[in-house]
């Protein structure tokens, strides 16, 4: 007897459960709408697995809410919250969030600061993500959140920034592709078999992370 998705405690066999009831469902309106109710089912109930995870998550997204400035700053901070509390399953037996995953919702959150909208946002962003990188590898216990944290962080405030104060075209275009070219494959291949694939690694060997230095240095000369 298979286990329900929502039960499932390995992050990955949920996901693949999810993904599978997609694919054997060939896609109709009626796998779609199956699928999302189990998602938010199993968000749901994993959030209540992890309460000390779920107030961290609502007070640092409160502070944050509190002090957001500039247009769209708050709806920022309101998305990062709602994608952090449906996704906290990924802590796995963890539960609470570690000293890494805050620096990376924080870094995540910059555009929705001042500290975000300076000329040396680009150059303390690489900075948080070194500081949550050495903070995780300390850790005793791993679990997926800090990973895909850490990409969505990457990618969420790196393309708004190039979007933002890039003015080169070119480098607009080849950011654009370091970042979201990776994601939208992994997210076709794992649509299509069913089941999550590995992401590419190691992260120093992709294009997004000397994107980020070109972006942050060109940002920081920038008058």
């Amino acid at each position: 007897m298979s286990v329900p998705v929502c039960e499932l405690t390995d992050s990955r066999e949920a996901t693949d459960a999810l993904l599978e009831v997609l694919r054997g469902g060939r896609w109709r309106p009626g796998a779609v709408g199956r699928f999302l109710y189990l998602a938010a089912h199993r968000s749901m109930r994993q959030a209540a697995r992890h309460p000390d995870a779920l107030v961290q998550a609502v007070v640092l997204h409160g502070l944050l809410f509190m002090s957001a400035r500039g247009p769209g700053a708050k709806r920022w901070v309101v998305i990062s919250w709602s994608l952090t509390v449906l996704h906290l399953g990924l802590l796995e037996d963890r539960g609470r969030l570690t000293g890494a995953d805050v620096i990376t919702l924080l870094r995540g959150n910059l555009p929705a600061t001042t500290l975000g909208r300076s000329r040396w946002s680009g150059l303390l962003a690489i900075a948080l993500d070194l500081a949550d990188g050495r903070l995780a590898r300390r850790q005793v216990t791993v679990s997926p959140f800090g990973d895909y944290a850490d990409s969505l962080a990457d990618a969420a405030f790196w393309i708004w920034l190039v979007l933002r104060y890039e003015p080169s075209r070119t480098v607009r275009a080849a950011a654009l592709a370091a970042w979201l070219v990776p994601v939208v494959a992994v997210t076709a291949v794992g649509m299509r078999r069913g089941s999550m694939p590995d992401r590419p690694r190691p992260a120093l060997l992709r294009p997004a992370a000397a994107m980020q230095v070109v972006v942050a240095v060109r940002h920081a000369l920038r008058r």
